[in-house]
């Protein structure tokens, strides 16, 4: 446990520099603390050490872990980072205050009918395919600008920011930019990029959210 304390701090302290560095604010960058296939005892220390913002893969996985844990740190909040299918966007509503994974139509508007019905209005990022992979959800950066366009206008949607996975095997950084450039394109502001191995080279690309898991709670089994 005090491990996991440690290593969020070290964590944390990495994010300070990176943004002194860039020449960013002191707290312009949120650390969301990736806790996916780790169980609720794993994520306590993390929430013992004051930390409230986490990401999740898969609603399922989330949905059997994190009501109880929201009921005992009410003030945590549970960001999905991972794929979303339209027959779970019910309980990606109800559970999640993030989705970063939006990157087709016909979630946008499966999202747009719960929100309207549960009254509830998770903010929501889209997901962009930075390096055009065919085995990688999000949209094809020169359909982004167009995709947000139809989140707004056609669905009515509010889109907060972007998100991307840069190629496991590129410089990610060429990624970042590309992001950042159509984020400015598309006047939003969230930049959701950069995990473990690469997010102070996010920060100095403008990240306003970095997704770090392995490098705070361990090797994933």
């Amino acid at each position: 446990m005090a491990d996991t304390a440690e290593r969020l701090d070290g964590v944390r302290q990495q994010i300070h520099e990176a943004e002194a560095a860039a020449g960013r604010d002191h707290g312009s960058v949120q650390l969301v603390a990736v806790s996916k296939t780790f169980a609720a005892e794993a994520i306590e220390p993390a929430l013992a050490a004051g930390h409230r913002l986490f990401g999740e893969n898969r609603v399922q996985e989330a949905a059997g872990k994190w009501p109880a844990l929201l009921e005992r740190t009410p003030d945590a909040s549970v960001h999905l980072i991972g794929p979303l299918q339209t027959n779970k966007v019910k309980v990606a509503v109800q559970l999640f205050d993030a989705i970063h994974t939006v990157d087709r139509d016909r979630l946008a508007a499966a999202l747009a009918k719960e929100m309207d019905r549960q009254g509830r209005r998770p903010d929501l990022f889209v997901e962009v395919n930075t390096g055009e992979e065919e085995q990688k959800a999000g949209v094809p950066p020169r359909e982004a600008a167009a995709f947000v366009e139809r989140c707004r206008s056609e669905h009515g949607l509010t889109i907060a920011g972007l998100m991307c996975i840069p190629p496991f095997h590129e410089a990610p950084g060429p990624h970042f930019a590309l992001l950042a450039k159509i984020a400015g394109e598309c006047g939003v502001d969230g930049l959701s990029m950069g995990m473990s191995a690469d997010f102070e080279t996010a920060i100095a690309f403008g990240a306003t959210h970095v997704r770090v898991g392995s490098a705070i709670f361990g090797p994933r089994g």
